[in-house]
Formats: C-alpha cells, sequence, structure tokens
C-alpha cells in the first residue's frame, strides 16, 4: 500500500513539474508558436495511439481503423463549435448530446432484448442494434432541434469567453462518445473475422471515412464542412492545458483499467485466446468494449486536434496517415503505456520539428524516409520496441505483498495450498 501511495503521488507530483516547466516556457515566449504547436500534436497523438495500444497491445487486435474514429471525432467537435462561434447557436451540440444518450440507451435496451434471444446469429442482432439506433438518432434531431433554443439562450447569458470553454469541452467530450457509439456498431459485425481479416476490415473503415468526408458538403448538407476543400473556421481554443489534462486523464484511465478484473480479462485474450474462453472469459464482449474504449480515446483526440489549427480535411485522416499510431505503437513497445507516450512525444519532435528545420527547402518528405528507416533499424536491434515491458511505477500493476513467512521461500505454504 505504501509502494501504491508513493507511485501515484511521484506520478502526480512529476505531471504537474511537466506541464509547469513547459506551460513557463510557453509563457516566456522561450518556445514558439511552432514548438508550442508540436508539443499539443505530441500530446494528442499520445492518446490516440494510447487507445491503439489497449486494443492491439493489450488485447491483441490488430487494427488500422483508429484514424477513422479520430476522424469522427474530430469533425463531430469541429461541426459543434463552429455552429456556436460562426452560425450563434447551440444546433448541434443539443442534436448530438441528444443522440449520444439515446443511442445508448437504445444499445442498452436492444443488448438485453438479444441477450434473451438464443441462438440469434451476429448479422441479424447487428440488424437490431441499427434499427434501435436509427429510431433513436431520428427522436434526437427532433428533441435536440427543440432544446437548442433555450440552450442558446442560456449560453448567451453566459459571459463569452466561459460559454466558448463549455461548449469546448462538450464538443470534446461527444466527439469522443460518437466514436465509441459507432465502434460499437461497426464492431458488431467484423468481431468474427480473424485478426488479418479484422486489420484489413477496420483499414476499410478508414478508407470509408475519408470517402464520406470528401463529399460532407453534398451528401449529408453539411454545408460548413466544404467536403474536400477543407473545413475552416473553427476557432483555436486546444491549448497546451487540455492536451495535457486529457492525456494524464487517459493515462490514469487506462492504468486502472489494466489493473482490474477487466484487464485482466483483456489481457489473456491476447495470451491465448482458446484459453480465454476456456475459463468462462466471454472473449467477443471483451474485444468489443477494449475496441469502443481505444475508440472513445480516439474520438477524444480528435476533438481536440480539431481546435489546434482552426482547419481540418480529409486528407489528415487518409489511410496512409492511419499508420502513424500503428507504427509509434510498435516502436514504443507493444502493451507499454510508458513507451507509447514516450514515441509519441518522439515521435511528434522528430519527424514534425527536427527533420523539417533540419532538411533543406524542399526535401520536407524525406522525413518520412528517415522515419521507417529508424524505425528498421530498432526492429533489427530491439524487436519488442524501445521500452518493451517497462512501466513506471505508476503504471505497473500493485502486486499484495507475499506473508512474512513465505518471504524467504516465495510460495504459498503447503497449509495455505491445503
Amino acid at each position: 500500500m505504501k509502494r501504491f501511495k508513493s507511485s501515484t503521488l511521484f506520478f502526480v507530483l512529476g505531471s504537474v513539474v511537466v506541464y509547469a516547466a513547459i506551460q513557463v516556457l510557453i509563457s516566456l515566449g522561450i518556445l514558439n508558436s511552432f514548438w508550442s504547436t508540436i508539443l499539443r500534436l505530441a500530446g494528442v497523438m499520445a492518446i490516440v495511439s494510447l487507445g491503439l495500444n489497449l486494443i492491439y497491445g493489450f488485447n491483441g487486435q490488430f487494427s488500422l481503423g483508429q484514424f477513422g474514429f479520430y476522424a469522427i471525432g474530430a469533425y463531430t467537435a469541429a461541426d459543434i463549435t463552429y455552429r456556436w462561434t460562426q452560425l450563434h447557436n447551440t444546433l448541434g451540440l443539443t442534436v448530438i448530446l441528444v443522440a449520444g444518450l439515446l443511442v445508448g440507451a437504445a444499445i442498452l435496451l436492444v443488448s438485453r432484448v438479444v441477450g434473451k434471444m438464443r441462438g440469434l446469429d451476429t448479422l441479424s442482432a447487428f440488424a437490431l442494434y441499427l434499427a434501435g439506433v436509427l429510431v433513436a438518432v431520428l427522436v434526437a434531431v427532433q428533441l435536440g432541434t427543440l432544446a437548442s433554443t433555450p440552450v442558446t439562450a442560456l449560453l448567451t447569458s453566459l459571459p463569452e469567453n466561459i460559454a466558448l470553454t463549455v461548449v469546448y469541452i462538450f464538443a470534446v467530450l461527444l466527439g469522443g462518445l460518437v466514436a465509441a457509439e459507432i465502434s460499437f456498431l461497426f464492431g458488431l459485425p467484423i468481431f468474427t473475422l480473424g485478426s488479418d481479416y479484422f486489420g484489413i476490415a477496420t483499414l476499410g473503415f478508414t478508407i470509408i471515412i475519408k470517402v464520406l468526408l470528401d463529399n460532407s458538403d453534398t451528401m449529408f448538407g453539411f454545408e460548413e464542412m466544404k467536403g474536400a476543400r477543407g473545413m475552416i473556421g473553427i476557432p483555436k481554443i486546444t491549448t497546451w492545458f487540455w492536451v495535457f489534462f486529457f492525456l494524464f486523464i487517459t493515462v490514469v484511465v487506462i492504468r486502472n483499467l489494466l489493473n482490474s478484473s477487466y484487464g485482466r480479462a483483456i489481457v489473456s485474450i491476447r495470451e491465448d485466446e482458446t484459453a480465454a474462453t476456456a475459463m468462462g472469459i466471454n472473449v467477443a464482449y471483451y474485444k468489443n468494449i477494449t475496441f469502443v474504449i481505444g475508440s472513445m480515446f480516439a474520438g477524444l483526440a480528435g476533438g481536440l486536434y480539431a481546435h489546434i489549427n482552426g482547419f481540418l480535411h480529409p486528407n489528415t485522416f487518409s489511410f496512409i496517415k492511419s499508420f502513424d499510431p500503428l507504427i509509434i505503437v510498435v516502436f514504443g513497445g507493444l502493451g507499454s503505456v510508458t513507451g507509447t507516450v514516450a514515441a509519441s512525444f518522439g515521435w511528434a519532435l522528430v519527424l514534425e520539428g527536427v527533420l523539417r528545420l533540419v532538411l533543406p527547402e524542399g526535401f520536407e518528405t524525406w522525413r518520412f524516409v528517415v522515419y521507417p528507416v529508424l524505425l528498421l533499424v530498432m526492429m533489427l536491434l530491439k524487436p519488442q520496441g524501445l521500452f518493451g515491458n517497462f512501466e513506471i511505477p505508476f503504471i505497473r500493476a500493485v502486486m499484495p505483498p507475499l506473508k512474512k513467512k513465505d518471504q524467504a521461500a516465495g510460495t504459498t505454504s503447503p497449509k495455505e495450498a491445503a
């Protein structure tokens, strides 16, 4: 217990020191806007990669769909804040908020119905979930539209900066919620596929999302997104504080999840799916919940990213870019939270920062050659990743201490075994 408390204390104090040091450097102008943006992008990429590490590194599901959910979160959050700052209404906020709540309720309700139906195949269950979600969305559009006027009046009565902050926080959180609910629906039919086919299916999902975003203005009527031209007019609200805050929460949530009974079940599926099934673990359920949580973090990160530069373009979320978090996870170490965070900041500082400044003008794209070469060398010299299985004490599972009479032998006494 003392070890647990001290590791937590050191983690919190260390986090505060890191945040404060960087914030002071930004405030004094020692870190200019370029490096400030790089650090914020690094923190956002760390959240995306932590979500993927949960799916791939800890649960063993090879996924290339992380950037698809990243895009969903980004455009969802951007649409909410755009409507507030540019159109002066909360229609996006109220509709998406009500839709998120009603869709969640519909999923829970349908899950109870499906649980009582024996012998129901996967596609039939998916059809029931989809029907319930569609009904919830239609109702949410009506209710959200009615609630928009009073909510707009309420927020207008607040000071402008406070109202914008409230809308921004809801936008980021709803970006994660929408990504999580879409990932649940998407995961239902594809979890019957094997590991390689699962990866191909998730890659196809990322491509589909990118194409839909290219045509979001014509197909879905979201004229503010401007389709393939890119969305502008998004308020630049994401500061170093918000990135660090959400990264801190992400690390704590993943740490607590992995050290729970849910986390042990998640890791056991990665180690041996057959053995996990034999031990009574519902493999499909834990795969789905892991996929949903990992995708939620991607959507959350997307909401943060949308408000860094104030501009979104579908090409940012192309399938080529979807390999970035996968490379980061492999580089830092599969199943290593510490390694993922360190590799994310290394990725941003080196690939997007140093190499952009060091390489001659016109050779910026060569950084995409240097990075894979470094990764190849690392894989040859240390295939388990830079950090391997290393974790800081706060992340590591807290093992109960041995009793004094058993410490010498390091085993359980025969009496206790009996």
